[in-house]
């Protein structure tokens, strides 16, 4: 037997193993850890959200099935590798997609189906609340969702005991600890940098701004607790413990550090928590994180202010749009390769298609895409629809369309990104890449390059994820030496022989990003008739 496998054995049976787990857009993931961050075991879930009622949301089924199977298939994995049943885990850390509304009333009801970051329903809310604090509210913002809701009057909201995100939740269902991490708060709300709590004056101005109202709740009394990495949020509890193991074998009492957000667990993962870093994360939404050195000089509504997961003020550009509809086309054509009888790697299709766009016009050849298979705050489209246009003159083949849409899903993240580097001046000495795309090497790195400007980075780890990365926050808990701050944990101990690649923009490909961004800018007046058209003739 391998020293390595005795070792992963002991580590299993003592429990020296730290577990995070990440509820994504389309896939739930486990992954356990041994104390050199290595990755023995993971397990699975795949979802989608579904569109009920004009919001888009996940039932309460598909999150405690999901989060269940996940852990499930990790366990069964450490049971066939290693012959063992996990019976205790030294720390376990729950991140999620961030944002969104999960009202409770005080029995524990969920009061309307959780309202995810999706959607686009709150624009009303989100322009009173920015005009009021002088702070950007985006409308994916949970306290955008309970002002909306509070403006339309929605019966529930007097009912209103706990609103919190997804990892908050769950967090709260196997600690039974109404607590989240400084990170997933700054996307419910403000954030007040000195204090590391909600900001004070903005919480009394709501609350004076609802006075009228006479709810029988205050602000503060309804949001969880703000915990900072590296504290104890809460133990595993009986009831936990068997929410998360269906075969009754996990034992209570484990630590948990704060819940987070995948913004956060992005950060951990990419090694982008010091000022002056940034970290890019693909996926069905793309945003980039930049790590700030001083604040921003005025409000911008494309640009939010969220911290990292220890505090750090950080200016973040969220697009709702990124690879679904690339995913979509690459869909397509796996089907028509299935139907001339052949069978395909998805690997190598997708392999083989994106580095097409290597060899593409620099600009894509005249063609544009919008993938916007919801609205998009950035560019202003509350609603959106797929779209893909090109003239006569259009260079069309297959290179140019991959390129296309490549450019396409990182479009409306380059307009957010001009208005910090060029108008903000903000400095930026590296952006670390994460996502699925990045499995193709260098094809995604070029086109982020391209798209910002400056150096992009894949770390060895980029595949891991933000469940890898929440594994990490949960073994800085238990593993961080005394006043260690995330910052040096990650640099010293996760990250100091991990190796990755580094690609330099490319001239010609920055010059094409940039004449394809003037076409996709000019262009969404297009995509605006087009959902208009559809709306008009009752196809919404």
């Amino acid at each position: 037997m391998e020293v390595n496998q005795v070792n992963i054995k002991q580590a299993i049976a003592d429990g020296q193993t730290s577990l995070g787990i990440e509820l994504g857009s389309t896939r739930i993931k486990a992954v356990l850890i041994d104390s050199s961050f290595n990755t023995i075991a993971s397990g699975g879930y795949e979802w989608e959200n579904r569109l009920e009622n004009g919001f888009w949301t996940y039932s309460l089924v598909d999150i405690i099935t999901g989060l269940q199977t996940a852990y499930s298939e990790l366990k069964q994995e450490v049971e066939r590798h290693y012959g063992m049943t996990i019976r205790t885990i030294g720390s376990i850390g729950i991140s999620a997609m961030m944002h969104g509304y999960m009202a409770f009333d005080n029995t524990g009801e969920l009061l309307v189906p959780f309202r995810t970051w999706r959607n686009t329903t709150t624009s009303v809310a989100a322009k009173e609340l920015t005009d009021q604090f002088q702070f950007n509210i985006p409308e994916r913002w949970s306290v955008a969702h309970l002002y909306q809701a509070i403006l339309n009057e929605e019966k529930h909201v007097p009912r209103i005991d706990f609103i919190t995100t997804l990892s908050g939740f769950i967090h709260w269902l196997l600690t039974g600890e109404k607590a989240i991490g400084i990170g997933d708060a700054s996307g419910m709300f403000p954030i007040d940098e000195m204090t590391h709590d909600y900001n004070d004056s903005m919480v009394k101005q709501f609350d004076e701004l609802i006075t009228s109202k006479a709810y029988p709740w205050k602000l503060r009394d309804i949001l969880p607790k703000v915990c900072l990495s590296g504290e104890q949020a809460g133990q595993l509890t009986e009831i936990g413990a068997k929410i998360l193991d269906r075969s009754f074998n996990l034992q209570p009492g484990i630590p948990l550090c704060p819940p987070e957000g995948d913004a956060g667990t992005g950060m951990v993962a990419t090694n982008s928590v010091r000022k002056r870093t940034g970290n890019v994360s693909v996926g069905t939404s793309v945003f980039a994180m930049i790590v700030l050195e001083k604040e921003l000089s005025k409000v911008y509504s494309e640009i939010d202010m969220v911290t990292t997961p220890n505090g750090s003020p950080v200016a973040m550009v969220h697009a709702n749009n990124c690879s679904s509809d690339l995913n979509a086309w690459i869909g397509l054509f796996r089907e028509f390769y299935e139907s001339m009888g052949q069978m395909v790697d998805n690997d190598r299709l997708f392999e083989v298609l994106l580095n097409k766009a290597l060899e593409a016009d620099p600009d894509g050849g005249g063609l544009l895409s919008y993938g916007y298979l919801s609205g998009e705050t950035i560019t202003g489209l509350e609603k959106g629809r797929p779209l893909f246009v090109r003239s006569p003159e259009s260079r069309f083949n297959l290179a140019n369309f991959m390129r296309t849409h490549l450019f396409t899903a990182f479009g409306a993240l380059k307009i957010g990104m001009d208005i910090l580097t060029r108008q903000e001046s903000v400095a930026i000495d590296r952006i670390l890449a994460h996502g699925g795309l990045f499995k193709t090497p260098l094809v995604g790195q070029k086109i982020v390059a391209a798209a910002m400007n400056v150096p992009v980075s894949v770390m060895a780890t980029a595949g891991e994820g933000g469940a890898w990365g929440m594994a990490i926050l949960a073994s800085y808990l238990i593993n961080q030496a005394q006043n260690e701050s995330l910052e040096d944990f990650l640099d010293q101990s996760v990250f100091k022989e991990v190796e990755g690649q580094e690609i330099y923009p490319d001239a010609d490909d920055v010059k094409g990003f940039e004449t394809f961004i003037e076409r996709y800018t000019r262009g969404l007046v297009i995509e605006q008739a087009a959902v208009d058209h559809l709306v008009e003739n009752g196809r919404d």
